[in-house]
């Protein structure tokens, strides 16, 4: 892998990110994706730097009902040294219940729930970023989920967005709230669900909450695709560590990048066209490890295609071939016909990737803004929001 110097010398002075009894010498987390955070891809991200890489998300009732993909989603290598694990739910019994299995089992050392998902199915439920809207249900999901982590002193934090909309913000509340229930750390996505990922996130709505919860840490996430972006986050947000998601699709070096900026050092990884495709390689025999089956591993790996390729030169039949790539020995085969000898492309290699989709208005249930408080309808139809989706 190329290691280039950076023609800044700016450098942080972060201490580690300190969990309950965990401590992340390089504060930096990969927000777990479905489909992306799987055993292989946070393998690929942890040999090139330290930080906290959590699972994907799985919904709660999947796991109290032994659901196997459930299951599977929520084991980790042996050599991880924190199991991180995300939950979704919408009902407190049934979180508690999860975070119940998780403790008495021995299957985390670190949990996070997920508030931030601003997909429709989600939403229109009750779910995801629209659940911190209704204050007394957003309690009681963490004040029994952090009760019952404290059983095993596994520490719980929470990941959220900024509210609904831009006339709905839920944070401010919903970090004190999360504060005062005695969670490890807040994680706040800069943007609104309404945003999806579209336009800018507000770093600025960070910097608030960094400000008004000054006993737990607070976390960052929304726009860092560099390490340049992490350190300009926390130079103007004060948050105790970065929370990166898209950013490091089709990038797993970019973990090494964050943690030479949070150790004081200028080096940056450019991989040429031969070392990303070593890496596609790699990535897809940990899927077939991941997955024990050939033929779902490749299926898996298409999607990285497009963003590990991102700005390289690559011919357009070379690239729908390897986005449709069947078995290993195909694979292989494509990657022999790049030019490995061709140089890291530069920016075009690098910003955002994935689909930001477009601003829209929020699927929300009948009468969702009328209260803060769930109505007795509300309450009885709240439980059909648990979807497997991911999302914040």
């Amino acid at each position: 892998m190329s290691i280039a110097p950076t023609t800044t010398s700016t450098r942080l002075d972060l201490p580690p990110l300190r969990l309950g009894g965990i401590t992340v010498d390089t504060p930096v987390v990969l927000a777990p994706m479905a489909g992306i955070t799987n055993t292989a891809f946070r393998r690929l991200c942890r040999e090139y730097g330290g930080g906290l890489y959590v699972s994907e998300m799985v919904t709660s009732r999947a796991l109290v009902e032994r659901n196997p993909e459930s299951l599977r989603i929520i084991s980790h290598d042996e050599d991880e040294l924190v199991r991180s694990v995300q939950l979704y739910g919408v009902d407190p019994k049934t979180v508690g219940a999860a975070v119940r299995i998780l403790v008495e089992e021995d299957r985390a050392d670190h949990i996070d729930l997920n508030f931030g998902c601003p997909v429709p199915k989600v939403t229109r439920k009750g779910g995801g970023a629209a659940l911190p809207w209704k204050l007394d249900l957003f309690t009681g999901i963490v004040q029994t989920a952090v009760r019952e982590a404290s059983r095993g002193n596994i520490p719980l934090t929470i990941k959220m967005r900024k509210g609904i909309d831009e006339d709905h913000l839920t944070f401010r509340e919903a970090g004190k709230i999360a504060r005062d229930a005695g969670v490890a750390a807040v994680a706040l996505h800069g943007r609104t669900a309404s945003q999806f990922y579209s336009g800018k996130a507000d770093w600025n709505a960070i910097a608030e909450l960094r400000e008004a919860l000054p006993d737990v840490p607070v976390l960052g996430n929304g726009d860092i695709w560099s390490a340049e972006d992490a350190i300009r986050m926390v130079q103007q947000t004060g948050v105790d560590g970065v929370v990166v998601g898209r950013g490091c699709q089709g990038r797993p070096w970019l973990f090494g990048d964050l943690m030479n900026a949070f150790e004081g050092r200028d080096e940056r990884h450019q991989p040429g066209l031969g070392q990303v495709a070593d890496t596609v390689y790699r990535h897809a025999e940990l899927l077939v490890d991941t997955f024990g089956n050939e033929m779902m591993a490749l299926r898996d790996i298409r999607k990285h295609m497009a963003w590990y390729f991102k700005g390289y030169v690559v011919g357009g039949e070379l690239r729908a071939a390897l986005a449709a790539v069947p078995t290993l020995e195909v694979l292989r085969g494509l990657l022999d016909q790049l030019d490995r000898t061709s140089p890291y492309p530069g920016t075009d290699a690098e910003g955002p990737r994935g689909r930001a989709g477009s601003p829209k208005r929020t699927s929300l249930p009948d009468k969702w803004l009328e209260a803060r408080q769930l109505n007795p309808e509300q309450q009885a139809d709240i439980a059909a929001a648990e979807v497997d989706i991911s999302g914040g």
